[in-house]
């Protein structure tokens, strides 16, 4: 039996994986964690075969949890399940040490095939996913600005594309109001812009986020 743990903070998707899985045979979810602590309290009092893990999650996100499991449990593989999109996350969660990464509107027969795949000693990664890796071999490939950024500053930087205010951005992450503005200039200051505008037209040029 493969023995799955999913961490993802909408209790909604929770019980939408689980279904999926429920409907396959030697599959089944044993753990939930809706966050950070909670992710790390389970996998310190069982064992799990794979991680089923949103980078969007409160107070330290997917990824920073994907380096510490990483460092801790360097054998137990990760599938990153993400709202955002391949451009946006995908080939940082294959950096970071993801077995694998899948888009939340992926279908479930493609969820099965990538935790299979995974179990068996493979990585899931999409076409998409390997053209982008091609393309950074190529000695002629140009970064983007916000290649530049760290995980949590891009995690920011989509957010305010996105048009929620400092105040939704703070609560989410649980940090302080001062703190994402800190991050809002930093990310300004990389990416060699000078105001919100500026952020969302190119986060809407790059697909970083969806419309």
């Amino acid at each position: 039996m493969i023995k799955i743990l999913i961490a993802d903070d909408h209790a909604i998707v929770r019980e939408g994986l689980k279904q999926i899985v429920a409907e396959q045979s030697g599959m089944q979810v044993t753990g939930e964690a809706s966050n950070y602590t909670e992710l790390f309290q389970l996998l310190s009092k069982d064992a799990w075969d794979i991680i089923i893990l949103d980078i969007h999650m409160p107070g330290k996100n997917g990824l920073e949890a994907l380096k510490v499991i990483r460092q801790q449990y360097p054998d137990l593989p990760v599938l990153i399940l993400s709202m955002y999109s391949e451009e946006q996350y995908g080939l940082r969660s294959i950096k970071a040490g993801a077995s694998g990464f899948l888009e939340k509107v992926s279908a479930p027969e493609e969820l099965v095939k990538a935790i299979q795949k995974i179990i068996s000693g493979g990585k899931y990664i999409s076409s998409g996913l390997v053209d982008q890796m091609a393309n950074r071999l190529d000695s002629n490939y140009e970064l983007h600005k916000h290649d530049s950024l760290s995980d949590r500053e891009l995690q920011i930087l989509c957010q305010i594309a996105s048009g929620k205010s400092a105040e939704e951005i703070a609560k989410e992450l649980i940090i302080s109001v001062h703190t994402v503005y800190s991050y809002r200039n930093r990310i300004l200051e990389k990416m060699n812009m000078k105001s919100n505008v500026e952020l969302t037209q190119y986060a809407i040029q790059n697909n970083l986020i969806k419309l």
